[in-house]
């Protein structure tokens, strides 16, 4: 198995190494030309596409600036602005609370277009790029619906994230899908195929479940696959279908996906709580917030030098007392504080794979307590070798699940993503847990807005026929079997 890290920053490029972490090295020129325009922005050669992903999350609210070269399918980091959910204002008065976050912070549709605003100018300026002239397309998602009632909550979301990239000065039309050849600017309408095939659905060549929407972080799920997808071209790993990705945010996130051509089919979905786990062991230390904090509030580098790695396995285990992994029952409409619908995922052939803590969270309080105690006990640097084992676990744990429901395609690629899943030595404690059922299986920072990125080129029908990122294993570009395809229908 080849474990491949890879952090995108402008200017920097993968090492690939084989069951151990190497430094990254990095590229002594950038992708964009040193040349300047009269207003100081930097330009850039047409081939790049830039795009912004702009996420509010339960613990961080983001927007992530990408340029990705249409060429090669590599992308780059332009920048990078985060800020912490909780520190959204509070409603007004006379604004509506449309929902929460999963730990109760009310969200208005002012509150959060503020934020959003706020955010997305930020990383425009950090990245050096007018939004008007510069910015190709923006996508928006949220991790924010464990706090929400019912799935449809999530489009009053999208529609305040919408709001908030047009008070950044964001234009509608770089929000939405191009409807002909065109609607594009004179140096993009060579990389589009527009006239060849349509947007139908379809993301990176996988089709969502079928019908009514099955649980209400379906669309995270969508891009963090997408995203791992991009992100593996930087690798030698083929992260085509079939494939599992695994989304470890503040929830879960992520999708097992079959070997269907030309379009591959959902076959499952997980959700519940994942950095949230990891979230309540440091709230129970006194570093920390108790009702704020988050394990990225103290997570640094130098962490584990200390830690009692063996100590932090037995711990692991306590912790996993608490933890409730397996497939959603029939009965339930909420599991890991996710609304879910398991009767219409049934009836699309999707299986839910959930992880909770109690049920629907009501034992975090006591992970609180055995956070509080092992800190005590262990002190801080175990405590976080403790989180490292939980996390490798719970992927064992789902994947247990999923292979039971024998859902998994023998061939697929892993692939992991998330602050609570690629940190610290969770990607060495994950290879353990997964080498036997796993050849490949890779690491990406920040898979969610590397989706947003991929998502804009699909719905404008921007493919790469001779670097193909979507399709099977092994295959050439499904362009073809897509005209086909649509021919027909």
């Amino acid at each position: 198995m080849s474990f491949i890290s890879k952090i995108f920053g402008l200017g920097s490029k993968p090492v690939i190494a084989k069951s151990k972490f190497k430094k990254f090295e990095s590229l002594k020129s950038s992708p964009f030309s040193a040349k300047t325009a009269g207003s100081g922005y930097k330009m850039r050669p047409d081939e790049y596409y830039i795009t912004a992903s702009v996420e509010l999350g339960n613990t961080t609210t983001k927007c992530i600036i990408c340029a990705t070269n249409l060429n090669t399918s590599e992308s780059y980091l332009l920048s990078k602005v985060v800020n912490m959910t909780r520190d959204i204002r509070p409603p007004k008065p006379k604004e509506e609370v449309f929902g929460k976050t999963v730990w109760g912070i009310e969200l208005s549709k002012e509150s959060v277009s503020e934020l959003v605003r706020d955010t997305v100018i930020e990383a425009a300026k950090e990245a050096h790029i007018d939004i008007e002239n510069d910015l190709d397309f923006v996508v928006r998602s949220t991790g924010v619906t464990a706090g929400f009632a019912t799935p449809e909550e999530s489009g009053k979301l999208i529609i305040a994230l919408a709001n908030g990239c047009l008070d950044a000065g964001v234009a509608p039309r770089k929000m939405a899908p191009a409807m002909s050849i065109d609607n594009f600017p004179d140096r993009l309408k060579d990389y589009t195929l527009l006239d060849k095939v349509m947007f139908d659905g379809a993301v990176v060549s996988v089709l969502p479940p079928k019908g009514e929407e099955v649980v209400s972080n379906e669309m995270e799920g969508e891009l963090v696959t997408a995203g791992i997808k991009l992100g593996a071209k930087w690798t030698k790993v083929d992260y085509r279908n079939p494939c599992v990705s695994i989304d470890f945010g503040s929830t879960l996130a992520g999708r097992v996906v079959n070997d269907d051509e030309p379009y591959a089919h959902t076959v499952g979905n997980f959700l519940g709580l994942a950095g949230v786990i990891a979230d309540s062991l440091v709230r129970g230390t006194d570093k920390v917030d108790k009702k704020g904090g988050a394990a990225i509030d103290l997570y640094s580098k130098d962490i584990l030098k200390k830690a009692d790695w063996k100590r932090a396995k037995v711990n692991a285990e306590k912790v996993h007392e608490i933890i409730d992994i397996r497939k959603v029952p029939m009965d339930r409409n909420r599991f890991g504080t996710v609304p879910v619908k398991p009767e219409a995922a049934q009836k699309a052939g999707t299986c839910l794979i959930g992880c909770d803590v109690g049920e629907n969270g009501d034992r975090i309080p006591d992970l609180i307590s055995l956070g509080e105690e092992l800190y005590k006990n262990d002190g801080l640097p175990t405590l976080f070798a403790t989180m490292d084992h939980v996390s490798a676990i719970i992927v064992k744990r789902l994947l247990d699940v999923a292979f039971d429901e024998n859902i998994i395609i023998p061939g697929s690629a892993l692939g992991i993503t998330g602050r609570a899943g690629i940190t610290g030595k969770k990607p060495e404690l994950i290879l353990e847990y997964t080498k036997d059922n796993f050849k490949d299986c890779v690491f990406v920072s920040d898979g969610l807005a590397l989706g947003s990125a991929i998502m804009a080129r699909c719905m404008n029908s921007m493919g790469t026929m001779n670097v193909p990122v979507g399709g099977k294993q092994g295959r050439p570009c499904i362009l073809a079997a897509r005209k086909k395809l649509q021919e027909k229908k």
